[in-house]
């Protein structure tokens, strides 16, 4: 049936020509996607796998559903078998299954994140043959691991599904360390519940090092930002601390923030709060504006000092007396300073 033709144009009621709708095709299937409720979906192509060689598989179209479900990994991907159930199973043998792609592991884990109720309802199949054939993962490409790790990072269990990858021996396959930092997690995951964390942000707390957080990029090929906030973390978690001696306990986060020129300071700040915690700073600190600092080159070259290098270490030592008062001493009394000294 051609798409544009009237007979599938009459599939269409009122109701759905008002959706907005994409077709996307290419050679071995075709999607088309619409948005209902600012809520998008797909649909796609009834398949048959052909020949598969654990991470691509060669299909022919078919118009039967039932042979479309026993190609799914997953039975919640053949919403007619098993969806209302809550329950993830692969389709079939779950050995069989990986092996036509061994991505399914981390399919599997993603996909029981976001519909079952309660951690640890797996079946004792399922979870031996992930075992057996975690090793798969290796053959599998950085770029498609990192998509489905993110997400599982943004699905319930998290914790469980992340000590499963460990207990399964899943994790040396997909770029995480070997000597994990479990308890930290532990803790972290805790810190971060119900804040919305980005997925680095919670990963980073099974690291020890920034090594680690270079090795993960070599494997995944994570983007420029996750590589540099995973860094971030890795060294600031521990030193960079509220005040607990002053009245201010944000203003070790503030000041770390007017001293750096990284544009993205402050969303690598919320996330460290969110890592450690700190729920009531967080909230201040998603309130805050960095103040400008009201003293230039400029202004030092109106009261006489011309040398480039002067002028920069006493650009330094005013902004130093500007944090020491709150950001609030104005430009006449910092530049005041200078005719002191």
């Amino acid at each position: 049936m051609k798409l544009q033709s009237p007979e599938f144009q009459s599939l269409f009621t009122e109701g759905l020509k008002s959706l907005t709708v994409i077709l996307k095709t290419n050679f071995k299937k075709t999607y088309i996607y619409f948005q209902l409720h600012e809520e998008n979906f797909e649909i796609t192509t009834l398949r048959i796998d052909v020949a598969t060689d654990g991470r691509h598989a060669e299909v022919e179209f078919t118009t039967d559903w039932q042979k479309d479900a026993e190609r799914r990994d997953l039975t919640i991907n053949s919403m007619f078998l098993d969806l209302k159930n809550k329950k993830v199973r692969f389709v079939g043998q779950a050995k069989q299954r990986i092996q036509e792609d061994y991505l399914r592991i981390l399919r599997y884990f993603r996909f029981y994140g976001k519909i079952v109720d309660t951690p640890g309802d797996h079946d004792p199949e399922t979870l031996e043959a992930i075992a057996e054939n975690a090793k798969g993962l290796a053959g599998i490409s950085g770029e498609r691991i990192w998509v489905e790790l993110k997400k599982m990072l943004t699905s319930n269990h998290v914790n469980h599904l992340i000590h499963l990858i460990y207990d399964l021996d899943v994790a040396p396959y997909i770029g995480l360390p070997a000597s994990a930092s479990l308890e930290e997690f532990n803790k972290v995951s805790k810190n971060v519940e119900g804040f919305s964390p980005k997925p680095m942000t919670l990963l980073t707390s099974l690291f020890k090092v920034q090594d680690d957080v270079t090795k993960l990029d070599l494997r995944l090929k994570i983007s420029k930002e996750e590589k540099n906030l995973g860094l971030f973390i890795v060294k600031n978690r521990k030193d960079l601390i509220k005040a607990t001696d002053s009245s201010e306990p944000l203003k070790p986060y503030q000041d770390f923030i007017i001293d750096s020129r990284d544009s993205d300071a402050t969303a690598r700040v919320c996330e460290l709060l969110k890592y450690q915690g700190e729920h009531g700073l967080l909230k201040e600190m998603q309130q805050w504006s960095i103040p400008p600092f009201p003293v230039s080159g400029h202004d030092i070259r109106k009261v006489g000092i011309s040398s480039g290098k002067e002028i920069g270490v006493l650009l330094q030592q005013l902004r130093e007396q500007w944090k020491k008062s709150g950001y609030q001493m104005e430009k006449d009394e910092l530049l005041s300073y200078i005719k002191k000294t």
